[in-house]
């Protein structure tokens, strides 16, 4: 592309430490800017200035790529055989599966999608440009490589730019950095080995936004090179199988592996013992659609979509179906500082005397300082208004000395009390060096070696505090004067401090409490440096153990950070490059990971991890790179998200456990049967029947509650304990199989149509039934109830099955109606079992857990 062009061409440059007249020079340009015609060749060979996008699948793409899903895909085999096997009914309603759990999938997405910003409009539509010596508005995208940019308050940057010009000139690339507070921008050439946004300190960077001054800078990089572009780049080469994922693949292929065996294993006995190959064949293939749970793809769609309808109830927009699953397995959660933990919004926290003590006195001197001053208001003057409204009608604004960069103050002159007072707000090093005085509890004293460095102490406690500290001080004029100038900024009287914060959202210390009860550990990722990191952890109750920096992550190997993140929970001064790699050293310690972000700077990250959770206000490639999206800024949703996702994939375990060691149990009495009869055990429609009642009756599984103990635990996907419990509890169901053969063969003398239907009937009725066992790790019925509509489904389910060989349906099934007696020794047998599942379940929950 043209853009990479542009990164070999005109940036290996280096940019930050050339005078003006240098980088004018180097981009060919002016300060009346660039000609039309020069634009158009540029245009042509740097291309335009946008980021990178993954492109837009159209509608029928998504649908038919939901199709390939592994699950969708049994189904769809399951439908081929039920074809072959003449039986279109079972096809089409299996067909019909599939295609309810890719809509379910599908619409769920598409209408979440909707719901949020597009990349497209991360940033304004035009930028102001210097074209032929004049100012013009023009699309960003058509920006190029030295372009004059006029910048002011409110603009967003549009390119990353070399500040050429500029008065008091702050940006806020908070979405960029995680840097709280807005950082000054100056014109000049700067001396620095660092290539972090923070210490470039005469670069504008895409994406970020000017909120105080006004300058001139000269595009050095569009497109893909910005430091915007890079990340949009590394976006879309992201494609990371989430836990979700990576379960349902195990899980297909376990199932895929035990068909795979157990058909062959049964076609060859039933071959070589009675001799008809092709009906073998039809029965081993029969088998094979018994033993796949073909109604997970419906069941885990119902589940999910049943959870993001609860959350959207919540103002939680679930932008991927498979993330509210990754939710509920998370054991660690990532989250960015500025704007996700904390509001975002700069706080007047403290005004205090040189002691560090509340002042009243100190907050009037600051407010009166912010109020009369006639420039473009700062973020920490907004702070100080809002903080406290004053009566100014008995003060009288007298003069003003503003702002400039050299002095780092700025001094408004009021009548009170009858005199002037120069009242002077600044950088505490720069106000030290003005001050005779200090004023403590309403007596004087006198500036010396040693009171400095006290004063200087109680300062830098504050600045260790995390907060962001201006001095105050004034002067008193007993002879008036009519104006003043920065000269009379001397010999002034230390007052105290006013310290600002971005203080931390109001239910985060709360979120986090109930996290860490939910077994979730809290790490914070932040661009923004680590003392105010550490002071909003302490205000949210978080223990910092261990910290690291941005310059540790980049030294360290992978195996090295593997280790590190094991213990340590506060990363500071992070690149988003940095943030995505602890993201994958977390997920080689084979945790479960979320991420929470709202900047630039987190969109790697976001894309990584196993679920990207986003909030209302964040900038739009984090809405766009992330799974969940909380539209309240109420954190609390956090826990209930949890609890949904653990909820909602219990459910669907449940499925899993009863299918795979029901089915499994069935192919061990299908392998033992088939050795000893001289007949089919059942009839491959007979099994198709007994398959599709039983997955029916399991419809209601996602109605169901969930035991509050499994709640309290992160449950990823653990194929190897499913793969237990099969290998465990299926045999169980085999012995009472088999004690029903015996039953039937030597007690009955049963034909080859009674034992089919004797056989039906036991193995439908324990199918059906063992989902109440399963379902729970406390006893059924007692410590833990159904829900009314699982409850509904068995019965209803149970009784048609019961009824089908009393119909004329029955003998089409070729079914014939037992003897009473039979039924005796049915009930006998079913209660018989399911008392034994329980036993058994107990046994296997003590030595393995409840998952």
């Amino acid at each position: 592309m043209a853009n990479n062009k542009q990164n070999s061409k005109i940036l290996n440059g280096d940019c930050v430490n050339c005078s003006t007249d240098v980088i004018l020079e180097r981009f060919a340009t002016s300060l009346k800017g660039l000609t039309t015609e020069e634009v158009e060749k540029r245009l042509e060979e740097y291309g335009y200035n946008e980021p990178a996008r993954k492109k837009k699948s159209s509608i029928v793409f998504q649908i038919i790529s939901k199709f390939f899903n592994p699950l969708v895909i049994v189904l769809l085999i399951i439908a081929l055989f039920s074809i072959f096997f003449g039986e279109k009914i079972s096809a089409v309603l299996v067909i019909l599966m599939a295609i309810m759990s890719v809509a379910l999938s599908f619409f769920q997405e598409h209408r979440a999608g909707r719901e949020v910003e597009k990349l497209s409009e991360m940033v304004r539509a035009t930028a102001t440009v210097y074209r032929n010596g004049k100012t013009i508005e023009v699309d960003i995208k058509e920006i190029v490589p030295g372009d004059i940019v006029d910048l002011s308050a409110g603009d967003m940057i549009p390119a990353d730019l070399r500040i050429i010009s500029g008065k008091d000139l702050f940006l806020n690339q908070a979405s960029l950095t995680g840097e709280s507070f807005p950082v000054e921008k100056i014109a000049g050439p700067i001396q620095t080995k660092s290539s972090s946004p923070s210490d470039l300190t005469n670069i504008a960077f895409m994406g970020s936004s000017v909120v105080n001054g006004t300058g001139l800078g000269v595009v050095i990089r569009t497109g893909l090179a910005t430091q915007f572009g890079e990340i949009s780049r590394r976006l879309a080469s992201i494609a990371v199988e989430t836990s979700f994922d990576k379960g349902v693949r195990s899980f297909t292929w376990l199932m895929i592996r035990f068909m795979l065996i157990l058909v062959v294993v049964i076609f060859a006995i039933n071959a070589l013992s009675k001799g008809n190959t092709y009906q073998a064949l039809l029965f081993a293939l029969a088998v094979a659609v018994g033993l796949t749970p073909e109604m997970l793809p419906m069941l885990v769609a119902i589940n999910l979509s049943k959870g993001a309808i609860a959350m959207s109830k919540k103002n939680v927009i679930v932008k991927r179906l498979n993330s509210i699953q990754n939710f509920g397995a998370m054991d660690v959660l990532c989250t960015d500082k500025t704007g996700t933990i904390t509001l975002n919004k700069i706080v007047l926290e403290r005004h205090c005397n040189v002691v560090r003590k509340e002042d009243e006195d100190v907050l009037i001197l600051a407010y009166l300082n912010s109020y009369y001053q006639t420039g473009l208001k700062n973020i920490l003057d907004r702070a100080v208004l809002r903080h406290e409204k004053l009566l100014v009608k008995k003060y009288k604004k007298i003069d003003e000395i503003p702002f400039d960069f050299s002095r780092k103050m700025m001094s408004v002159v009021v009548e009170m009390d009858g005199k002037h007072r120069l009242i002077t707000k600044g950088a505490p090093e720069e106000i030290f060096k003005r001050c005779l005085k200090f004023e403590l509890d309403g007596n004087f004293f006198d500036f010396n070696a040693i009171t400095l460095t006290d004063l200087e102490l109680e300062y830098k406690h504050l600045s260790a505090e995390g907060f962001r500290v201006l001095a105050i001080a004034y002067k008193d004029y007993a002879n008036p004067k009519e104006v003043y100038s920065k000269d009379d900024e001397n010999g002034m009287v230390l007052k105290g401090y006013v310290a600002f914060l971005d203080p931390p959202k109001p239910t985060a210390r709360k979120a986090i409490e109930t996290l860490s009860k939910l077994g979730i550990d809290f790490k914070v990722l932040t661009g923004d440096n680590e003392l105010v990191t550490k002071k909003i952890c302490s205000e949210i109750g978080l223990d910092v153990k261990e910290t690291l920096t941005g310059e540790e992550v980049e030294k360290a190997s992978d195996e090295e950070l593997t280790n590190m993140v094991k213990s340590v929970n506060v990363f500071s001064r992070l690149s988003p490059l940095q943030k995505e790699r602890i993201i994958r050293a977390l997920h080689r310690n084979n945790h479960t990971v979320g991420y929470l972000g709202d900047g630039i700077n987190d969109a790697p990250a976001l894309k990584s991890a196993d679920v990207g959770i986003s909030v209302d206000n964040a900038v739009d490639i984090a809405k766009e790179s992330a799974d969940i999206i909380l539209l309240q800024k109420n954190l609390m949703v956090l826990g209930d998200g949890v609890i949904e996702g653990r909820r909602t994939f219990g459910n669907i375990l449940k499925y899993i456990k009863m299918g795979s060691s029901s089915n499994l149990g069935n192919m061990f009495s299908m392998i033992g049967a088939s050795l000893f009869l001289p007949f089919l055990p059942m009839l491959p429609i007979q099994i198709l029947l007994n398959n599709f009642l039983y997955d029916l009756s399991q419809i209601a599984i996602p109605s169901d509650d969930v035991d509050e103990e499994y709640l309290l635990e992160s449950r990823p996907w653990n194929v190897n304990y499913i793969k237990k419990f099969m290998l465990i509890i299926g045999p169980v169901s085999s012995i009472f199989d088999f004690i029903t053969f015996g039953v039937l063969w030597f007690i009955f003398h049963a034909s080859e149509p009674l034992f089919h239907t004797g056989w039906f009937l036991e193995s439908f009725c324990t199918q059906t039934l063992v989902i109440h066992i399963i379902r729970t790790g406390k006893i059924p019925f007692i410590e833990s109830k159904p829900s009314q509509f699982l409850m509904f489904t068995s019965i209803y389910i149970l009784t048609i099955g019961l009824l089908i060989p009393f119909t004329p349906l029955g003998q089409h099934f070729g079914f014939i109606v037992p003897p009473p007696l039979y039924f005796l020794a049915l009930i006998m047998i079913v209660v018989t079992y399911l008392f034994s599942v329980q036993a058994v379940k107990k046994w296997f929950i003590k030595k393995y857990g409840y998952e």
